[in-house]
């Protein structure tokens, strides 16, 4: 009797070939396209309908006042020591190299438009996606979890608007004034260390500072602000409301606002900041002296 015929002989699969690998890469690659628009689309309603609630009716007084002090005040100490650093290490990093073209004088200058236009908008949104961002998603997350939300909804209340609507509202109001106190205290502090530790004269520091640093500088800073603080609140409470079961996916909730925030922030701070140089080149093509 021949083996095919042997009922004990096991039937192996016939080869696929090169064909049928290609097959299963073109399969996973349409399943990862189709996975992608899905969740792209799932943002997209999520951010419409906030909007929708923010621009339809505004939450109640006793829901804002809370996430205005949680992001708001709680945040100041960081962001004021964050930003203190940052100056000094900004004076330190530039100092050698002015003083090897011979203009340490221009240390102010330097400082200053480096802390108003990028770090200081930068560094503030990155501390509050890192304080605020993985808080707020891991907040949401365990309500998430715990079939708050669901009940929340069960009592004809909308989550949307009595969760995320009040976040998103303190992100986008609150983070420009974060950002002009880590630009003040990145000042303070770059002036600080040039001035007292590297005898940097401090009328020249100052002179050199108002003739680089003009208005549209600290414009560009704040305006970038507002993109920042509303992409990490959306980019939290998208992660918070969409929460895997059990206290691991809190914490991979957690863990991917704060990655996808900063990620974020980077990508606009890009987009931003090309923008924001044809804006000034479209208006003042010679340069400004000073506004």
């Amino acid at each position: 009797m021949s083996a095919a015929s042997d009922p004990a002989t096991p039937l192996l699969p016939a080869p696929r070939g090169r064909l049928g690998g290609v097959t299963d890469w073109i399969s996973d690659l349409g399943a990862a396209l189709i996975a992608g628009v899905s969740a792209f689309g799932d943002i997209a309603l999520f951010i419409l309908s906030v909007l929708r609630w923010t621009f339809t009716r505004l939450p109640s007084k006793e829901t804002i006042v809370p996430n205005f002090y949680q992001i708001g005040v709680l945040s100041l100490p960081v962001i004021a020591l964050t930003g203190t650093f940052i100056g000094m290490v900004l004076a330190v990093q530039s100092y050698t190299t002015l003083r090897s073209i011979h203009f340490e004088t221009r240390l102010g200058g330097v400082i200053n438009q480096s802390l108003v236009r990028e770090l200081g908008p930068v560094l503030a949104a990155t501390m509050l996606a890192g304080r605020v961002g993985g808080s707020m998603a891991a907040e949401l997350g365990t309500m998430r979890v715990t079939e708050q939300i669901d009940a929340l909804a069960s009592m004809g209340a909308n989550p949307i608007h009595y969760l995320v609507v009040p976040r998103f509202l303190g992100c986008l109001i609150l983070i420009p004034t974060l950002t002009i106190m880590a630009d003040f205290m990145g000042v303070v502090g770059g002036w600080f260390y040039s001035v007292l530790l590297l005898n940097i004269d401090s009328h020249h520091y100052w002179e050199k500072s108002q003739e680089m640093v003009g208005m549209f500088d600290v414009f560009s800073g704040i305006f970038k602000s507002l993109f920042f603080g509303a992409a990490l609140s959306l980019i939290s409470c998208y992660r918070g409301f969409h929460c895997a079961p059990g206290a691991e996916g809190v914490g991979r909730a957690a863990t991917s606002a704060f990655v996808l925030s900063f990620v974020m922030i980077l990508a606009l701070d890009l987009g931003l900041g090309i923008f924001l140089d044809s804006l000034y080149i479209l208006l003042w093509p010679e340069g400004m002296s000073l506004i």
